[in-house]
């Protein structure tokens, strides 16, 4: 039985109320009172009032007198208690089935649901692979118009080739100047070389002749000194005699 108490407060102060029972113990209560039908919100439970009818019926049968009529009467009323009783029931097991029932739908729906999903998801990556490989197609095409393009500003190829031509004429002329002056400047080189040379040996005999002039230049002034000298001193010898 479930125990309520409450406690006074004073002024300002909430109003605390103490269960005997928790929470879970409260719902185990409630849902045995629901299944045995032995509580109602009004009026006398109906487990009792088929209980106090049987015992009714049953102790009437027991009685050695004759009392068919009773015992039909009371039969009667426990049989109309007990479909009393029994519609409820009906009720609840016809509302269990249908939850059942609901419940297996809804485990099928949420069922689908999953698939549904998991399915989605295939398609979802799926569709971001195809989305990969759209924008490699989309940057092959972008890079093959440019290359189009590109192609598309270019001369023919007979001008190209003819373009070609020439350069190569045009280099084969160059080649062929550049052998000349190639061989030009060796030339050049061996005569630069044997102008040096040359100026090497006219520099080396210039140099011997004025050695030579010097050293003649030199002995002529060495013979006119010693003629001065000669000349001196025979002048002396005559003015001492």
């Amino acid at each position: 039985m479930l125990v309520k108490g409450r406690k006074i407060a004073g002024r300002g102060e909430a109003m605390t109320a103490h269960y005997a029972f928790g929470p879970l113990e409260d719902d185990i209560i409630i849902k045995h009172r629901l299944l045995t039908r032995t509580t109602t919100t009004r009026g006398e439970p109906p487990l009792k009032k088929l209980q106090k009818k049987f015992t009714s019926f049953a102790l009437e049968i027991e009685k050695d007198a004759d009392n068919y009529s009773d015992c039909e009467r009371l039969a009667k009323a426990f049989l109309q208690e007990l479909t009393t009783f029994e519609i409820p029931l009906l009720k609840s097991k016809a509302v269990i089935d249908a939850n059942l029932r609901e419940k297996e739908n809804f485990n099928e729906l949420n069922d689908e649901i999953n698939r549904q999903i998991l399915q989605a998801q295939a398609d979802i990556e799926d569709l971001k692979k195809q989305l990969e490989e759209s924008k490699i197609e989309r940057q092959h095409k972008e890079e093959c118009e440019a290359i189009r393009k590109l192609i598309a500003i270019q001369p023919p190829r007979s001008e190209t080739h003819k373009i070609i031509r020439e350069l190569e004429k045009e280099i084969a002329m160059l080649e062929a100047e550049n052998t000349a002056s190639s061989r030009t400047l060796e030339l050049r080189k061996k005569q630069f070389a044997l102008l040096l040379h040359v100026v090497d040996e006219l520099q080396n005999t210039i140099e011997e002749e004025q050695k030579t002039l010097v050293e003649e230049m030199r002995l002529a002034l060495d013979e006119q000194k010693n003629g001065f000298e000669d000349a001196s001193g025979g002048s002396e010898a005559m003015a001492i005699d």
